[in-house]
């Protein structure tokens, strides 16, 4: 999906946004002349996990973008309000927030320690409350005003809970962010939505749970950076309180071949189903 222009110039503050779909989305606002504040914890290289912030703002400049990386755990309030701080002094403002950051753990409740139940509510839904709550005085200042959350639509059907209630708890908390935040700042220009993959999305973090084999049955990061770039360049006075799924998002913009965002393009029609979707999506790919 080509880039049109809209968010040359804007700044867009993004947590986890040193690898998976939050760096593919920075590098697609890069494409686009944007200024990127990479949002992450990650300063030095993971023994599993490839990328830091420093090699994700080097990737944001090749593309054209502009970077600063800013060490950021989501759950330390005094990192992230340091750099919201700083991405206004480098960039005189925010236009955009990307809530990205997420931890997993699909277990029953008596598998699931305390400290893994906090680290998925820390990092899911209070970092999200946290840095929202930090940049929306600078994203009511802007003409261009967005927040989106990487969450799903708030599907309250028990087999979303039954097998990992902690996690859809916390993943959900992100999403009654968006419902609220929604409604609490649509008469003040403030557009905040959230976007959910319709299939499994093919990053470190999936390889690491499910398995390289993974791979063969689900898409690139890139449907979902399309995605967000269409709806980050949409008005925010009319695009506001919406629960988004990439593919219907991308081909609401024209693409007609969802095929070039998988993986393997000859098991298009076998890819792995994502979490937490409505009834509807569960027909045949």
């Amino acid at each position: 999906m080509r880039i049109n222009g809209k968010l040359r110039g804007k700044t867009i503050f993004i947590t986890g946004a040193s690898r998976g779909i939050g760096k593919a989305i920075a590098l697609k606002a890069a494409r686009d002349g944007a200024n990127i504040v990479i949002a992450a914890k990650t300063a030095d290289p993971h023994p599993k996990l490839a990328g830091t912030i420093y090699s994700a703002a080097k990737e944001i400049e090749r593309e054209g973008g502009k970077a600063l990386a800013c060490v950021v755990d989501v759950r330390d309030e005094e990192q992230v309000r340091k750099a919201v701080q700083a991405a206004v002094d480098k960039f005189g403002g925010i236009d955009i927030l990307i809530n990205n950051a997420s931890a997993i753990a699909l277990t029953p409740t008596l598998e699931t320690d305390m400290k893994r139940y906090d680290l998925m509510h820390n990092i899911n839904t209070r970092g999200t409350f946290l840095v929202s709550k930090a940049c929306i005085p600078h994203l009511l200042k802007s003409k261009h005003g967005h927040i989106l959350n990487i969450s799903p639509p708030l599907v309250m059907a028990p087999h979303w809970f039954g097998n990992h209630v902690a996690y859809t708890m916390a993943k959900y908390g992100m999403s009654m962010c968006v419902l609220g935040m929604a409604e609490e700042f649509r008469d003040k220009g403030l557009a905040v939505n959230a976007l959910w993959p319709r299939t499994a999305i093919y990053t470190d973090a999936v390889k690491m749970l499910q398995g390289e084999g993974a791979v063969q049955y689900s898409r690139t990061p890139e449907i979902m950076a399309d995605a967000a770039y269409a709806i980050l360049c949409r008005d925010p006075s009319s695009c506001t309180g919406n629960f988004f799924i990439d593919e219907e998002v991308v081909i609401e913009e024209g693409v007609n071949e969802l095929k070039r965002y998988a993986c393997f393009p000859e098991n298009a029609d076998k890819l792995i189903s994502d979490f937490f979707l409505p009834e509807k999506y569960f027909s045949k790919l």
